[in-house]
């Protein structure tokens, strides 16, 4: 039962450390963009990066599909090691 609390914690860690930094963007760019906007601040880049499109990487085609699918499988991952074993 060790092993597989163990094997379960490499793999959440791996997807949290793979969404970070992108949910880290999509975050700051997100609240900094609607903070000034009410400031008449026209920053429309920081919506492009909110939706994935980095100028030459693009990747909003499935930007938000990836965000979606590794926070669910962080948070079931998670979930799954508070589960105290039996």
């Amino acid at each position: 039962m060790g092993k597989l609390k163990t094997d379960k914690r490499k793999i959440h860690r791996k997807i949290t450390a793979l969404s970070a930094i992108p949910l880290l963007i999509t975050i700051l760019s997100g609240t900094i963009y609607s903070i000034l906007q009410p400031l008449g601040v026209d920053a429309f880049w920081l919506i492009k990066w909110h939706t994935g499109n980095f100028g030459i990487i693009n990747l909003q085609p499935f930007y938000s599909i990836f965000l979606g699918v590794a926070s669910i499988i962080s948070i079931i991952s998670g979930l799954g090691l508070l589960q105290k074993s039996t």
